[in-house]
């Protein structure tokens, strides 16, 4: 039994050390691909390509893609919610294949919550990506959304795998 908790103990250690690993890459990416925005976007956009991807600095006052402008409060408290429901919940999860994209929304948050918080931006997070059809955003948006899309095909995955059968090869 006491080698099983070990186990146990070591296996979440491994999944909490992917999961911070994964957040403090996506954070120091996202703070640093922010800095040079406010840095060399000053001044004007830069067209990277045309009529397709241009480097605009914008602040967001709203949530990813600029959902929701009008109440920022609201996200300061939603990501601080997030960041420790994530937390908590990665104590329940058995595989670390699910450290990678929660890390990547742990990330994402933290990375907006330093610009609502840290940043001399009155609350506003920093966007600088523009696709021309999207609305303008960061490493951390995007970081959220696949996070999110791949922590959701995971659980869809996980439902519709066939029940593992306890009763041997007997096949009845």
């Amino acid at each position: 039994m006491h080698g099983l908790q070990e186990t146990r103990r070591a296996g979440a250690l491994g999944l909490y050390v992917a999961l911070l690993i994964t957040a403090t890459v996506i954070v120091v990416v996202d703070q640093v691909t922010k800095s040079l925005a406010r840095a060399n976007l000053a001044d004007g956009p830069i067209e990277v390509i045309e009529g397709v991807l241009t480097l605009r600095l914008t602040y967001n006052p709203g949530g990813a893609f600029g959902v929701l402008q009008g109440v920022p409060n609201f996200f300061l408290i939603a990501t601080v919610v997030i960041v420790v429901f994530i937390l908590y919940w990665a104590r329940t999860v058995q595989s670390t294949a699910w450290a990678i994209p929660l890390g990547m929304v742990l990330g994402g948050g933290v990375g907006n919550l330093f610009d609502r918080v840290l940043r001399d931006t009155d609350g506003r997070v920093v966007d600088f990506v523009d696709l021309q059809v999207w609305p303008v955003f960061n490493v951390a948006d995007s970081a959220i959304t696949i996070g999110v899309l791949a922590l959701l095909v995971m659980s869809f995955r996980a439902e519709r795998r066939p029940e593992t059968d306890n009763r041997g090869d007997r096949g009845s």
